[in-house]
């Protein structure tokens, strides 16, 4: 069941944000300031990739792991600490982050790559302000540990202390 309500919310969350929003954007801006690049272009596909690869994987960790889903009104039952996790606090929203840039580049779209920077101002905002205190009162001194030891947004290359 857990499996079942992270897909029904990949659709329609990141599903919204990735597919319905870039779409309306591109179909109503016809960005004045692209530049034709030519089939490099296609290299955003591996951003694009690597974002779902990401994004796949940590919902995953949260199903088995967290035993819960990336849904706010279901979070993982478990402090998440495995796979991406170790490296960073935050894997999910930069896989869909990389899913944006991605697409940015492939529809050589200016708006897109500003659609990228408010997404992530948004996700920055929602984690601070929101997630970490919720964390950090559920799961307490572990969860403070693990801030201690895992950077929120970029990876220090070294893996979280147990």
């Amino acid at each position: 069941m857990i499996a079942f309500k992270t897909l029904i919310f990949t659709l329609l969350v990141p599903g919204v944000f990735l597919v319905l929003v870039p779409y309306l954007l591109l179909s109503s801006s016809g960005d004045r300031f692209a530049v034709d690049i030519g089939s490099i272009r296609y290299f955003g596909l591996i951003p694009m990739l690597l974002g779902v690869l990401v994004y796949i994987r940590c919902a995953w960790n949260f199903i088995s792991e967290g035993r819960g889903t990336p849904v706010p009104i279901d979070p993982p039952k478990n402090l998440v600490v495995q796979g991406m996790y170790r490296y960073m606090r935050n894997p999910m929203y930069i896989g869909v982050l990389s899913l944006l840039i991605g697409g940015a580049i492939f529809f050589v779209s200016l708006v897109l790559i500003f659609y990228a920077v408010f997404a992530f101002l948004c996700f920055h905002l929602f984690v601070v302000a929101y997630e970490e205190p919720t964390l950090r009162k559920k799961f307490g001194d572990s969860y403070r540990k693990y801030c201690e030891s895992v950077p929120r947004w970029i990876p220090r290359g070294k893996k979280a202390r147990k």
